[in-house]
């Protein structure tokens, strides 16, 4: 599935929405106290940290890569371990007795831009190990030294910089790694990979490098505690490895083995390093305590007063054996990383917003599901913003923006067999305001576990997820009490790896009071009420159940590239208790084919074209979307990218049951849309780059919206750089939805639009300072305005005319139509 151009889809104003995708799910209580933010690190497991570089001189010439053909009849390289004879000191060299016998890694090729080149530079590595550590040395040839870019950053931030990744696939599945990057200047990445093509960032590993410059080029020289990594317990361990490199003035990438952008999966392949004899499964425990204060505006009779507010959290972490860890939190906090954007919603759907809290977000390949299919988990869901917030009669109260979190804690992990398990369990609080309940107290859990076949290439799987809620008085007739969702799912990669079959069935079932399941009902999820869709709308429910079946095939490598998905979510499904659903009762049919070329041409050095049509329907078999698109991506010889991607929404009848919300189905327009994107070089150091651009009309010329979005990097040194970006749009909508009059699927409803202007407007600036690989500082703002107003207030006549004048007639509100 090109699931670019349906991300792009959200960018229309005319979109009808299809449900996101990724992660899974369990229940579980857990309990204690407090709230988020800055970051201080104690780690227990691993010793001595990066000390600083000092002189190298050239590492050993005995050449020792040999290859070998497994099962499956791919030819890969293959390197013994070395057991180092004491530890090493790490500094950036290669001098001491503790490296003499380890016998160098040779034979990287470039990747990029061409694939299977000779590089440019040499590079050579060595691996050693010892019973609690895994070593890796890397020499960095290149004959102009003072040309070498190191840019000093936040950890965890990849700038235009010369880079050494090592990549280790401890669990030797072909599916997962661990991802440990430098450049020269010490700063360091970490990834943990999942699906053989998936990266983690918020993984943070304890590990130590260190880095130097010399005559030769640079070197890197690797710390990785076992306790970092999970493997099983046996005599005598393989990992998947492989080491990339990164050239950032010629824009040129090279790696042992080397790595086919042109082949599906990143931990695939990988060589190996074998022989691991004797390592051991050492405890860790990390700590990761956090402050919180805030300066929070208070809603006074005629004025805002200021409220400061202190909190206190913790993350912990700890190694039940090698192969299995336990996380928890305490009171984590949503702004413990960077706010939400701003956003002005009007449609009927709800905004989707990125987690961002470390506990949350790690691991969280595990909990994926159904390939992309379905967000049976949506960890925002715990500890989300109090849901009976309207229920409070006093305006000056203030009804917090979210529900305090007493307790998680979760166990991921992999066993010897293949199977990988996860679990969550999540308490949190009841939340009061002036005696009214806002959100009551709430039991969460996941459970996900997953069996792979075929060395990696097929897997079968399932999850529960289950929500618990003790509602007392009258929360029970607005909250649902107790939700529950199972589901399976497969995946099998065939023709060496160039096909992917996936498939997923989950099944879902809501329980609570009439009162509330009838309000489910008519939710902008289901929407039962509509007076033409023919659902048993029935208020005297006390369950409502539901399931979900996707499958998708896809050619995922090679020049040709192609793929369909289908999907089916019946329109009592509900999920979104613990996970993240924007409409049920829908069918999709999506197909693309395209051209991925990575071989330099001409003016590119990479290049794709594709062509997709998405199709959606309601259960009942209304078409509900239909859009064809064709998306262009180039990225230039100057490595600067640009793309456009130009789509029609609404091509053919096609009607909206979601536009009158719960009235009956609204025939819409055809809406022509163009969005580019520019980057410039980024390996200009004083001034980045990018422009985003989109322009849509539709409704036969009386709708119309166009944004841009220039964002700009000036770097004053290679430690300190500021970052301004701004977003002007301007939307004019014909057929916005304004309000309904009377009951929504009653006969005396009235179901009203309105031609709408606004006007918005954002900046997003940052400013960066890094003192050291470890000390950084930043600044961000993100000013944002919009207004609008509304006239030409219409009712619905005849919704499904062809006509767009005769699916109106007009309404008198007998006072003028506002705004906002």
């Amino acid at each position: 599935m090109n699931h670019k151009s349906i991300s792009r889809r959200a960018l229309s104003a005319r979109n009808l929405a299809f449900t996101r995708v990724a992660l899974c799910c369990l229940v579980s209580g857990l309990r204690a106290a407090i709230t988020v933010g800055l970051t201080l690190v104690i780690g227990f497991g691993s010793d001595a940290s990066a000390q600083l570089p000092s002189q190298s001189g050239d590492s050993g010439a005995r050449a020792a890569t040999t290859s070998v053909t497994p099962t499956g009849g791919a030819s890969r390289n293959v390197m013994p371990a070395s057991a180092a004879p004491e530890a090493p000191t790490i500094d950036g060299s290669d001098a001491e007795p503790a490296w003499a016998n380890a016998a160098p890694i040779t034979g990287f090729r470039m990747f990029q831009p061409v694939e299977d080149a000779e590089p440019r530079f040499r590079t050579e590595a060595k691996v050693i190990y010892d019973a609690a550590n895994f070593y890796v040395f890397v020499r960095a040839y290149d004959p102009r030294p003072d040309s070498i870019i190191g840019l000093l950053s936040r950890r965890d931030v990849k700038t235009q910089s010369d880079q050494i990744k090592v990549m280790i696939d401890s669990y030797h599945d072909r599916q997962t790694g661990y991802e440990f990057a430098v450049n020269p200047v010490g700063v360091k990445r970490d990834y943990y990979a999942y699906d053989d093509s998936r990266e983690d960032a918020s993984w943070d590993a304890v590990w130590d490098v260190a880095t130097r410059t010399d005559s030769l080029g640079w070197t890197a020289e690797f710390r990785i505690p076992l306790s970092q990594l999970r493997f099983p317990r046996s005599e005598s361990n393989t990992f998947g490895f492989m080491i990339m490199r990164d050239v950032a003035r010629t824009n040129e990438r090279m790696s042992w083995p080397l790595y086919r952008f042109t082949k599906r999966g990143i931990s695939s392949q990988f060589g190996e390093i074998t022989e691991l004899r004797g390592l051991s499964s050492p405890r860790r425990l990390e700590i990761v305590p956090y402050a919180v204060t805030k300066n929070v505006s208070v809603l006074k009779p005629g004025s805002f007063g200021r409220s400061q507010q202190q909190s206190l959290g913790m993350d912990l972490k700890y190694g039940l054996a090698s192969n299995l860890t336990l996380s928890a939190t305490v009171n984590p906090d949503f702004g413990q990383v960077e706010a939400d954007p701003a956003v002005l919603n009007l449609t009927a759907f709800e905004s989707f917003f990125e987690e961002r809290r470390p506990f949350f977000v790690e691991s969280t390949g595990i909990f994926q599901f159904g390939g992309d299919a379905l967000q049976l988990f949506y960890p925002r869901r715990i500890g989300r913003a109090p849901q009976l917030g309207g229920l409070v009669q006093d305006p000056n109260v203030a009804v917090p923006g979210a529900t305090t979190i007493l307790g998680a804690a979760k166990v991921t992990g992999r066993l010897s067999s293949g199977t990988s398990i996860g679990a969550i369990g999540a308490v949190t609080q009841r939340e009061s305001v002036a005696g009214t309940t806002v959100e009551p107290r709430t039991s969460y859990g996941v459970a996900r576990v997953s069996h792979d076949f075929r060395r990696g290439e097929s897997g079968i799987g399932a999850i529960v997820t289950a929500v618990d809620r003790d509602l007392p008085g009258i929360a029970a007739n607005y909250l649902r009490r107790s939700a529950v969702i199972a589901g399976v799912d497969g995946r099998h990669r065939f023709g060496d790896g160039g096909y992917s079959l996936t498939g997923s069935f989950a099944a879902s079932t809501v329980n609570g009071s009439a009162p509330a399941i009838a309000r489910t009902q008519r939710s902008g999820v289901h929407l039962y009420q509509r007076p033409d869709s023919r659902l048993p709308y029935d208020t005297s429910r006390t369950s409502l159940t539901g399931s979900a079946i996707s499958a998708s095939l896809d050619k995922v490598s090679g020049l040709l590239r192609a793929g369909m998905q289908l999907q089916r979510l019946t329109p009592g499904f509900e999920s979104n208790d613990a996970g993240f659903l924007s409409q049920a009762d829908q069918q999709t049919a999506n197909v693309f084919v395209g051209l991925d070329t990575r071989t330099p041409k001409n003016f590119w050095r990479r290049a794709n074209a594709f062509v997709t049509l998405f199709n959606q329907f309601n259960a009942a078999g209304m078409p509900t979307a239909r859009i064809p698109e064709l998306d262009l991506f180039a990225e230039l010889k100057n490595s600067s990218t640009w793309s456009a991607n130009l789509w029609m929404d609404n091509l053919g009848p096609v009607y909206c049951d979601r536009c009158a919300r719960g009235g009956p189905a609204l025939r819409v327009s055809p809406f022509a849309n163009l969005l580019v994107n520019w980057a410039a070089d980024p390996r200009q150091r004083f001034e980045l780059v990018t422009l985003a651009a989109i322009y849509t009309v539709g409704d036969a010329g009386r709708s119309r919206l166009w944004r841009v979005r220039p964002y700009m990097t000036f770097r004053a040194a290679s430690n300190a750089s500021f970052e301004l970006g701004t977003r002007y749009q301007r939307n004019i909508d014909n057929t916005q939805w304004y309000g309904n009059i009377g009951t929504a699927g009653k006969p005396n409803a009235h179901y009203l639009f309105a031609h709408m202007e606004q006007h918005l407007l954002s900046f997003t600036s940052r400013l960066n300072y890094t003192a050291t690989p470890t000390l950084s500082f930043q600044f961000y703002a993100e000013p944002f305005v919009t207004t609008g107003s509304f006239s030409n207030v219409r009712e619905l006549a005849d919704s499904r005319a062809a006509s767009y004048d005769a699916r109106f007639k007009p309404y008198d509100l007998g006072e003028p139509a506002g705004g906002f």
